[in-house]
């Protein structure tokens, strides 16, 4: 049986996910304003990861016998007027994440839940790549942003992220 407290986390994260999917489709839409569409494809590939890890948790729970319950998502602010802001803003809020997940993993932890420790792992693994991806994507941006072709360059190189499916199986 899953504990209480961990249930309440991992639903509630379930909420954050869902968030975090639309922080991502707010960058996206800036950056196809912003004439970047392959920012915007690489923001629209990044919400839809978050979906998924989303959906991982509420199945998660389905599969230990929770119900989640599902809350409002709230809405983004709208994203910053400048792209290296936005990419930095990305960031902040993938460590935010990375918080959210190890406190969870701490709650389990706790309680010698090794199941959901498990299961968490992934997200711990998951997270380190997500932050790693939005600081190349700072430091790309710093080394090109600036440079007409650079920027040509760069958008093209996000243009070609294609979604993959998680790897995780319940």
């Amino acid at each position: 049986m899953l504990d209480k407290k961990v249930a309440e986390l991992l639903n509630e994260q379930i909420n954050k996910e869902f968030y975090s999917a639309y922080l991502y489709l707010e960058f996206s839409a800036f950056f196809e304003d912003e004439g970047l569409d392959g920012f915007a494809n690489w923001y629209k590939v990044q919400a839809q990861e978050e979906r998924d890890h989303a959906m991982l948790m509420f199945q998660y729970l389905q599969n230990n016998n929770v119900r989640p319950a599902l809350e409002a998502v709230a809405k983004p602010e709208s994203a910053p007027a400048d792209r290296a802001k936005v990419l930095q803003a990305g960031l902040e809020h993938e460590r935010y994440v990375t918080g959210l997940i190890h406190a969870i993993y701490d709650a389990a932890y706790s309680v010698k839940d090794f199941r959901t420790m498990q299961f968490l792992d992934w997200f711990v693994k998951e997270q380190g790549e997500e932050e790693k991806n939005a600081e190349d994507l700072i430091k790309k941006m710093e080394l090109y942003g600036d440079d007409a072709k650079g920027l040509y360059m760069l958008n093209s190189e996000l243009a070609a992220r294609v979604y993959a499916a998680p790897s995780l199986t319940l």
